[in-house]
């Protein structure tokens, strides 16, 4: 496995990898510095961690910066932000209007402009509630934030992340790789994957994989017929969901992965209430 460094990518974008690597977060968290061109402004997406050095590092290498975007609001992407923009001068863009700096927020269908180049904000639920993708029309990339990591799968950390909001991101990313918009995926963590599509169709038999695996443990772990509801509620249920499903997972993980099974069974639970619900004009 080669070593991430981050690096410059597309016409005069560039990564700055911050130094917080754990289990989590791979190599650290990319900071991506996003411009057409070296002489102009650039938008910088994830500042990272509150590091002094990182952030310094960051200021060096973006040069004037327009504005801070976030992908979403977990801390190893979003604490350094609002320190990055006072230094920068500039305002911070989120879905999330606790994590902005300034009146602007950013959603679904938003397009920035920076100098005759196009960033689409792209809705992506699911990691969390509020999940956000940049798509670059120009380089035919899509940053992913932790919707998709450049290495292995992400958490879908119940009750914030929503496996069915996860699945439908899934499934628009996977539009665009499909129709040739977004052909490689730069992501919030790990390398850049230069085959979108291949991951994409990946990401998504690997989730409805352990859909089956979970429903194929629950006949052995709770036989009988328990509503889905009983099931969430139980601790003990999802840690040994996790020991029969995720033998293949490394167990310093099993924290991450328990709280994914409680977002499986939430999945599972909203399935099986919406197969039973009387249809509109007949009886229940």
């Amino acid at each position: 496995m080669s070593i991430w460094t981050g690096g410059g990518f597309g016409a005069a974008s560039a990564c700055v990898l911050a130094p917080n690597p754990s289990i989590m977060t791979l190599d650290g968290t990319n900071t991506w510095i996003l411009r057409p061109t070296t002489e102009g402004p650039a938008y910088v997406v994830d500042p990272g961690p509150l590091d002094e050095g990182h952030l310094a590092a960051v200021a060096e290498a973006a040069g004037a910066v327009r504005g801070v975007l976030l992908t979403h609001g977990h801390a190893d992407h979003s604490d350094g932000a609002r320190a990055f923009a006072e230094r920068v001068g500039c305002g911070v863009r989120a879905l999330d209007p606790q994590h902005r700096l300034g009146s602007e927020g950013l959603s679904e269908g938003d397009v920035l402009e920076l100098g005759g180049w196009e960033i689409r904000v792209v809705a992506t639920p699911g990691h969390t509630s509020d999940s956000l993708s940049f798509l670059l029309p120009a380089e035919r990339a899509v940053l992913t934030g932790d919707t998709v990591l450049g290495r292995g799968t992400t958490v879908v950390a119940h009750p914030d992340g929503q496996l069915g909001a996860y699945l439908d991101s899934l499934d628009r990313l996977h539009a665009l790789a499909a129709e040739h918009t977004a052909e490689t995926i730069w992501p919030g963590h790990g390398p850049v994957i230069d085959d979108a599509l291949a991951t994409l169709d990946y990401y998504i038999a690997h989730r409805h994989e352990r859909l089956d695996q979970v429903r194929e443990a629950l006949r052995e772990l709770a036989p009988g017929s328990p509503s889905y509801d009983d099931l969430v509620a139980r601790d003990a249920l999802a840690r040994a969901v996790v020991e029969k499903v995720y033998v293949d997972v490394d167990p310093v993980l099993w924290g991450a992965a328990e709280l994914s099974v409680r977002a499986q069974l939430a999945y599972l639970t909203r399935l099986v209430e919406s197969s039973s619900a009387p249809r509109e004009g007949k009886s229940p």
